[in-house]
């Protein structure tokens, strides 16, 4: 998910149960006010499904903010901040930096491989 849908998650947008998550909105920080609006596209509504594990870290989580209201915003930081950890993390670790960005493409590039998707199909089929 982009980092604006992942800023914009509330616990109602997380079923554990169906084990998905359903991303329908976005987050942003402009002149000092926090702002959601819908997601950058039609096609960016959409339910992702999420393994157990992921289930049990983000229960975990919930559990562990106080007084969660249900549209709450689960991860109350803004992209400027999540990008200042990200190079925080990269320069500790001595990983070459990398955007947050970066990582939903590589996310897609695994996927594709891990269903044995050709990148070639995809380019002509668009």
């Amino acid at each position: 998910m982009r980092e604006g849908e992942l800023l914009a998650l509330t616990a109602a947008d997380i079923d554990l149960i169906v084990k998905q998550i359903d991303i329908n909105k976005t987050y942003q920080h402009l002149h000092g006010e926090d702002i959601i609006t819908t997601p950058k596209t039609r096609k960016s509504k959409r339910k992702v499904p999420i393994p157990d594990f992921l289930c049990q870290e983000l229960q975990e989580y919930m559990d562990s903010r106080y007084m969660l209201a249900p549209n709450e915003r689960l991860f109350p930081i803004t992209k400027s901040f999540l990008s200042h950890e990200m190079e925080r993390g990269c320069k500790k670790t001595g990983v070459k930096r990398i955007r947050i960005h970066d990582i939903r493409h590589s996310h897609a590039s695994l996927l594709m491989i891990k269903l044995n998707i050709s990148m070639l199909f995809i380019e002509i089929s668009l």
